[in-house]
């Protein structure tokens, strides 16, 4: 159990962390400077961590032995009304999250390459090292699941939230309706999927 919580925490904690720092920094680019100001923009875990989200909603979920966990870091505060056009804005600032999420994917398949090479026929491997090839193992891992649940269209997770930027405003508002009911629709869709599975 200490060792599964060694090798799940801190990938997806960079995970987590670095796509809510993607969403501030995109929205600094476009003119928001709230999540600067608001210290968000920081490696700093502590200001990531959202004390339902982070700690006690996934911590349940695992303690009974729930067939789905999610949880999250705390969500980097937007004004879209600091953008020149804000719905353009907020879909490049949605996008940003699974994106870095794809590429930490990538880094981490080459960090894990890269050991794998290093590593090569050893007859004995110490400990830290395989702790740091699990990491990059479960990052890869980790960071694609986390970029393709993202993706999924419904608010608000960043995919509904580019759908909201790109359909016609009629089905964009609609859409952007759902946000308060969408992670109740979401885990009830990954339930839906577990249980099928």
């Amino acid at each position: 159990m200490l060792y599964n919580i060694l090798i799940i925490v801190p990938p997806l904690l960079v995970a987590v962390m670095l796509h809510e720092i993607a969403h501030g920094y995109v929205a600094l680019r476009l003119g928001d400077d709230t999540a600067k100001r608001q210290g968000r923009l920081t490696l700093n875990p502590i200001k990531h961590i959202d004390p339902f989200m982070t700690v006690i909603l996934p911590a349940l979920l695992i303690f009974t032995k729930s067939p789905v966990v999610i949880g999250g870091a705390k969500p980097v505060p937007i004004n879209p009304m600091a953008f020149k056009d804000p719905r353009r804005g907020m879909l490049w600032v949605a996008a940003a999250g699974p994106a870095i999420n794809f590429v930490l994917a990538g880094l981490s398949f080459l960090g894990l390459l890269l050991w794998q090479f290093c590593i090569g026929s050893a007859d004995s491997i110490s400990m830290p090292v395989l702790v740091i090839g699990a990491w990059l193992e479960f990052g890869v891992v980790i960071n694609i699941v986390l970029a393709i649940f993202n993706l999924i269209p419904i608010p608000p997770l960043d995919g509904g939230r580019i759908a909201v930027g790109i359909l016609p405003i009629s089905l964009a508002r609609r859409l952007a309706s759902v946000e308060r009911y969408g992670i109740i629709i979401v885990i009830l869709l990954l339930y839906l999927l577990s249980s099928i599975w």
